[in-house]
């Protein structure tokens, strides 16, 4: 269904059948969807039932766990390069190919 959220289709099309129309049965899917993903934490990701064994759910469904991103390392410590104040608003960090960087790098020192 995410899938069919991202390029705006109905789920029977993506399945390989129909013309593309909206069925019913495509609509209740799509709205059984959205409401599935307002339940969803912004934050963490879960769902308030996947915690509750009330509702099904397991205090233990999930253990927290570390990951250390290289790209967001690296944009972290760039930003503390970025300078406080008038100077640094609107600066913002971002992670570009090296094969870029460096053309980009040749073309301001052939511009000079």
């Amino acid at each position: 269904m995410q899938l069919c959220r991202e390029y705006r289709i109905p789920h029977s099309y993506f399945r390989g059948h129909g013309t593309g129309a909206w069925s019913d049965l495509d609509r209740r899917k799509a709205l059984a969807y959205e409401h599935y993903l307002k339940q969803v934490c912004p934050s963490c990701g879960t769902r308030a039932e996947e915690w509750d064994e009330n509702a099904g759910g397991d205090e233990d469904a999930y253990r927290a766990t570390t990951h250390r991103c290289i790209g967001c390392q690296l944009m972290a410590d760039k930003q503390k390069e970025v300078p406080d104040g008038d100077d640094g608003h609107g600066v913002k960090v971002a992670l570009i190919p090296t094969s870029v960087a460096v053309a980009l790098e040749l073309a301001k020192t052939h511009r000079h």
